[in-house]
């Protein structure tokens, strides 16, 4: 069970390893990932005690310097979270569609964890800007009225301010479209 995440992303690879290898040092963490992402970042996503990933976090920024573009810690984490981001979540009824979009992958992961906290819904994806220019994006289903909550609560995190591409909300998506996203 992740308790808190720490998440980590840099405009320069090399500083990258160099920041997951101080952040992996720092405290007792655990490693959830650390690679390379479009166009040309490092992403690291690790969880452990709330202390614990503060402390890394910070040790991290602080080696990736001017090359660190976002950070965020995120204490009780939705499951569903994780889950999403390792496309590993496919929820059983498909209904409603929402999608948010956001120019930074730190906002996606905010905006995920709020919406799923506001309303009930289910993570399909947390896409984290491999192969999509560095932009993110985050999908969920549900009843209509959950996922306007939640999409709404997503993009309207502290964290997503500004970063936010677009969002939308599809009452009756086609089954074709559902089956194209996983």
């Amino acid at each position: 069970m992740f308790e808190t995440i720490g998440f980590l992303e840099l405009n320069s690879i090399a500083r990258g390893i160099e920041a997951a290898d101080i952040v992996l040092k720092t405290a007792e963490v655990e490693l959830l990932f650390a690679r390379a992402g479009c166009p040309g970042k490092y992403e690291i996503l690790f969880t452990g005690e709330v202390a614990a990933v503060q402390a890394s976090i910070e040790a991290g920024a602080a080696v990736g310097g001017e090359h660190t573009v976002d950070c965020c810690v995120i204490p009780r984490v939705h499951p569903q979270v994780i889950r999403a981001i390792h496309l590993a979540n496919i929820p059983e009824q498909m209904n409603a569609l929402g999608i948010m979009e956001f120019y930074s992958v730190t906002a996606s992961v905010y905006g995920a964890d709020a919406a799923v906290k506001a309303a009930e819904v289910d993570l399909i994806d947390v896409r984290l800007g491999t192969g999509i220019g560095g932009k993110s994006f985050v999908i969920l289903t549900g009843e209509v009225a959950a996922v306007r909550e939640a999409v709404s609560c997503g993009i309207s995190t502290e964290n997503a301010q500004g970063m936010l591409v677009s969002s939308v909300v599809i009452a009756n998506p086609r089954r074709e479209i559902f089956d194209s996203l996983l």
